[in-house]
């Protein structure tokens, strides 16, 4: 038998003693994940470790990685996009506040309201012209989030594709972000 393939005495003696548990601990598992990462972030870091070949994966080997440069951002894609979240975050504070409003009137709390004012500023006599829902009824308060979204939806689409724009900048002064992606080990 040759070297590799004979086990030393040692070795044999320890399968022989003391049997591995069929489970491991936790902090086991814990330190072969992090000494895993440590090792893929050493190889990472390592210069050259892009300019390997493409090679098929053998089954027990670490998953291929690969090395991107994050130049540019397409500033028409990200004003799609960012129209399209900000539309749907507009429809939902809009039916958020309809739902919130429509709870309240329906908990009298409106109602509570005008009658603590006008106790308050009329004392016992009872003939007050208060109502809470002249200033802060339905209609206006949908109104004015119906305003406030729309100039949402115009802010933030200009602010993302802005932030595109400026990012381009930067990435051509700079070289933009580098990230590191992993192939799934299956």
């Amino acid at each position: 038998m040759s070297d590799r393939t004979a086990p030393s005495s040692r070795e044999a003696t320890r399968r022989t003693s003391a049997p591995e548990p069929a489970r491991r601990s936790f902090t086991e598992r814990m330190q072969d994940t992090l000494s895993s990462a440590a090792q893929e972030h050493r190889a990472n870091a390592a210069p050259g470790a892009g300019s390997k070949g493409r090679r098929t994966r053998s089954p027990g080997r670490q998953p291929r990685r690969a090395r991107l440069r994050l130049t540019r951002i397409d500033p028409w894609s990200v004003m799609k996009t960012s129209f399209l979240l900000s539309v749907a975050f507009g429809v939902v504070t809009f039916v958020a506040i309809f739902m919130v409003w429509s709870v309240l009137g329906a908990a009298g709390v409106w109602d509570s309201i005008n009658s603590a004012v006008a106790s308050i500023v009329e004392g016992d006599s009872g003939n007050s012209t208060f109502d809470v829902t002249d200033y802060v009824g339905m209609s206006r308060v949908l109104g004015f989030t119906l305003l406030v979204s729309v100039l949402d939806v115009v802010l933030i689409t200009a602010i993302a594709t802005l932030t595109a724009f400026l990012y381009n900048l930067a990435a051509a002064l700079l070289g933009g972000i580098e990230v590191t992606l992993a192939e799934d080990e299956k």
